[in-house]
């Protein structure tokens, strides 16, 4: 009887991988969710929209998009983190989400690397220091002068604490030695329209995409990217790192999965979100907004994400930054 039960499980065991190999193969088989941690119309809701369109047409099936806010996208991550590992629930993943926040949050409910797999990396944008049109800086160097000479006399607003917003002026500040005033808003709106009314905000580091508007309309002033380049969108704007040696921050945006989804449907999913992002009118839309279109492997995307996490985590702790 021993015998005969240990046969029975074993054959037990074997149909049980067939059909989740079975499963795998014919993986997707009902619609993907989606889930963006940041409210809708932002810059992770617009990507994922306009992804999704393409990989959706390749696999064969539908995405689902679900805006989960709050936290800096913790909120959205961790709900994506206890989701199950099937494939079947994807997240757009950010510098904020998955780099930043590890190091600013006393109590992350969940880890950006052990439960999360990494997909493929969507692009990234620099922040651009910009002042309205008729402020008196017109130069990064008139903005680093003024902080150093007058510290504290200048408000610098960002969409929230610890946003690459906030962190690009913690970053200058560390680099200049010159000091600020840290105005957060809740949005990119927000802290925009402060800026154009004269109201609490003397410059922003703010992501190039929703200040390019204002740019081309000749409301606000660019004074520099936060990239090491200068940005293709806007390339007589100089990189501030050409007068702050080693200044390079670029916001990024990127897509995960739950850790412990099988090999087989991480790369389909990686291939064909690969595709969509390197799809030449995508990236022409990308390339619009100022976005440098990506398309890592996960194992890349594994790697960049460990590194900037290592990055973030000497600027948030050098510059004594916490969030309860």
């Amino acid at each position: 009887m021993h015998r005969r039960s240990i046969v029975i499980a074993a054959v037990a065991a074997l149909g049980a991988t067939f059909t989740a190999v079975h499963a795998q193969d014919k993986w997707p088989t009902k619609p993907i969710t989606y889930i963006v941690p940041f409210g809708a119309g932002g810059t992770t809701d617009v990507l994922a929209r306009l992804l999704t369109q393409k990989a959706g047409l390749a696999l064969g099936t539908s995405f689902v998009i679900e805006n989960k806010a709050g936290a800096g996208g913790s909120m959205g991550s961790d709900f994506t983190a206890k989701s199950a590992p099937d494939g079947y629930t994807i997240q757009g993943g950010t510098i904020s989400s998955h780099a930043i926040n590890v190091s600013l949050y006393s109590k992350l409910p969940y880890d950006p690397i052990k439960n999360f797999q990494p997909i493929t990396m969507i692009g990234s944008m620099p922040n651009v220091l910009v002042v309205r049109a008729d402020s008196p800086y017109k130069t990064v160097q008139d903005v680093i002068a003024a902080a150093k000479a007058r510290p504290g006399t200048i408000n610098y607003a960002s969409s929230g604490n610890g946003t690459s917003q906030h962190l690009s002026g913690v970053f200058f500040e560390q680099l200049t030695g010159g000091k600020m005033v840290h105005v957060p808003y809740k949005s990119s709106a927000e802290s925009l329209n402060a800026l154009l009314a004269g109201q609490g905000a003397d410059v922003i580091f703010e992501n190039l995409a929703p200040a390019m508007s204002h740019i081309k309309a000749g409301k606000i002033r660019a004074l520099g990217v936060t990239s090491a380049k200068r940005s293709a969108a806007v390339p007589e704007v100089p990189a501030i790192g050409e007068v702050l040696p080693g200044f390079d921050i670029s916001s990024w945006q990127a897509i995960f999965a739950p850790a412990g989804v099988p090999k087989p449907v991480v790369d389909r999913l990686a291939a064909e979100m690969i595709k969509a992002v390197k799809d030449p009118e995508i990236s022409a839309k990308l390339v619009a907004q100022g976005i440098d279109p990506g398309g890592m492997t996960p194992a890349e995307l594994a790697a960049f994400q460990k590194s900037e996490i290592d990055k973030w985590a000497k600027v948030i702790k050098a510059g004594n930054i916490k969030v309860e």
